[in-house]
């Protein structure tokens, strides 16, 4: 199977860098933002861009993990459902919460994400960040926040690779 490189070690970095000013820009700063990251890949995408804000802003954001498996409308058709633990240790009431995912596609993780956040309270706004958007939405939903846009084929798969899963920093496409 072929495989070519979309992001590599340093272009994934620099899209993490700009993704992290971009929430800052729209946001005017960091106050009232919370950050969410979705099993798995999103965590470790969440911590990066926590990271970069205690950099540029000096302030340390609250960090939340997201286990969606529960909310999942295709569960019934897993093999598996390996549920894992959600930890978001902080009030989620009027905050402004940036969902941090690597891939978006169909739109159906980003919804059960949703659903999962309402059932801990109301925030006052919910912002979506993805490293790769791949288009070909089957539900209405968009990021706000996009590394880079990549129209995937139906045979393609897009891997986001990172090092503290995956032992390397990059993104490839599958499938070429």
């Amino acid at each position: 199977m072929k495989s070519k490189v979309l992001l590599d070690k340093n272009a994934l970095l620099r899209t993490i860098n700009r993704i992290t000013h971009e929430i800052l820009e729209k946001n005017q700063g960091c106050s009232n933002l919370s950050l969410i990251g979705i099993r798995t890949r999103g965590i470790y995408l969440a911590r990066r861009i926590q990271k970069n804000i205690k950099q540029i802003e000096k302030v340390d954001l609250p960090l939340g993990i997201l286990d969606i498996t529960m909310y999942r409308d295709d569960i019934s058709k897993l093999k598996t459902a390996e549920i894992k633990k959600t930890e978001i240790p902080f009030d989620v009431n009027n905050m402004t919460i940036i969902l941090i995912d690597d891939v978006m596609h169909t739109g159906r993780t980003t919804r059960a994400a949703i659903d999962a956040i309402m059932d801990l309270g109301r925030p006052k706004k919910i912002q979506l960040a993805v490293l790769v958007d791949r288009g070909n939405r089957e539900l209405p939903i968009h990021p706000d926040y996009a590394g880079i846009h990549y129209t995937a084929n139906p045979e393609e798969e897009v891997l986001v690779r990172l090092k503290e899963v995956d032992g390397k920093d990059e993104v490839i496409i599958t499938g070429t």
